[in-house]
């Protein structure tokens, strides 16, 4: 048997809040769909119930653009950062990682809201720190080595179209390497960080304040050029 249209199914979608588009989605396909609930997922992070809502649909349209499993996949995670899912950038894959925080292989909703969060304008610094340091550590050692800041640096600027020199590279490690190992521990990393914040200028979304259907863009758009580097 064919599933029925409900009454609302006659409205505009456009008039419908969040809910009511998931509940006409479920009752005009046949398919159980159980709303999220918006009001814990938004407690303890900067963005309000409304936000949450906002970024569901932009969650769903994301999550249903290849495989349609209200999950997003790496390649739907690329196809909504370049239009392209065939794209390979480094650094994209290193953000979806730390977003699929179940290393599943797949990033849900909650995941999705929380990882988004760390780069909200409202979002404590240090938990942007703490994340740009997860992503500089490929290897997961808890360290950034010198070839790893070289390797996310360039993926970054290449997708910027921004370029730098490898030893303009090699200033940034040598600075934050204040002890001298050749590497980068956390603690270096922090205080680097607090005296050269454009290194956490991808960190923060200022739209994400401003939550609409375009999926936010982790593309640098304000220059950093060498002498930021050597002031």
């Amino acid at each position: 048997m064919g599933c029925l249209q409900t009454k609302h199914a006659s409205g505009s979608p456009h008039s419908l809040d969040t809910r009511e588009a998931v509940a006409l989605a479920a009752e005009t396909s046949c398919e159980k769909v159980d709303l999220p609930d918006f009001v814990n997922i938004a407690t303890g992070k900067p963005f309000t119930v409304s936000e949450v809502e906002a970024l569901y649909d932009l969650f769903r349209k994301i999550s249903n653009s290849i495989v349609k499993d209200n999950l997003i996949h790496k390649e739907e995670f690329h196809l909504a950062l370049f239009r392209n899912k065939k794209k390979q950038n480094l650094f994209v894959d290193r953000v979806f990682d730390l977003f699929d925080q179940k290393r599943n292989g797949v990033v849900e909703f909650g995941e999705f809201v929380r990882s988004l969060s760390v780069f909200h304008p409202d979002a404590p610094e240090e938990q942007k720190v703490a994340f740009a340091f997860k992503l500089y550590d490929l290897r997961q050692t808890g360290f950034i080595e010198r070839n790893e800041l070289k390797e996310m640096v360039l993926a970054l600027l290449d997708e910027s179209d921004l370029h730098i020199t490898s030893d303009a590279v090699d200033i940034i490690v040598d600075r934050a390497d204040t002890k001298g190992d050749g590497r980068i521990d956390e603690e270096e990393w922090i205080e680097f960080a607090k005296d050269n914040p454009y290194v956490l200028r991808n960190m923060t979304l200022p739209y994400l304040k401003d939550i609409t259907m375009v999926f936010p863009s982790f593309v640098i758009h304000s220059e950093i050029s060498e002498t930021d580097m050597a002031v």
